[in-house]
């Protein structure tokens, strides 16, 4: 059984996304950062240890690495000279749960043409 949605459900179901999310989203933007936040899944690592597969100096990795903490996808903790970093998962949850609703309602509505498309198929 497939679900209605009608525009006002969409509007509830799809909500504008938050400053959070769009942060999000524009950290994610960049295969960099991606490979930085693949790399913390494994755990933490120091900037030293995050720039090292990459051809850029170290400003450049920080740059990345402030727009991943601006997005709250990573925390910093200082330990004088040495900063070591942590991946922050929260707004990835909130960023899935957004892209959820999208694929849910287009699941349904692919199930919905298939439902069609086979009682057509059935009349004919």
């Amino acid at each position: 059984m497939t679900k209605c949605y009608s525009p006002v459900n969409l509007k509830i179901m799809m909500k504008i996304p938050t400053p959070t999310l769009n942060a999000t989203f524009a950290a994610l933007a960049d295969p960099t950062r991606r490979a930085i936040l693949q790399r913390l899944m494994n755990g933490e690592a120091t900037v030293t240890e995050l720039a090292e597969p990459f051809n850029m100096s170290l400003p450049a990795i920080s740059k990345h690495l402030t727009v991943l903490e601006r997005a709250g996808l990573i925390t910093r903790q200082r330990q004088g000279r040495i900063h070591r970093i942590m991946l922050a998962a929260h707004p990835l949850r909130e960023a899935t749960e957004w892209l959820s609703a999208y694929r849910d309602f287009w699941e349904d509505s692919f199930d919905a043409l298939a439902a069609l498309l086979g009682d057509k198929d059935e009349a004919t």
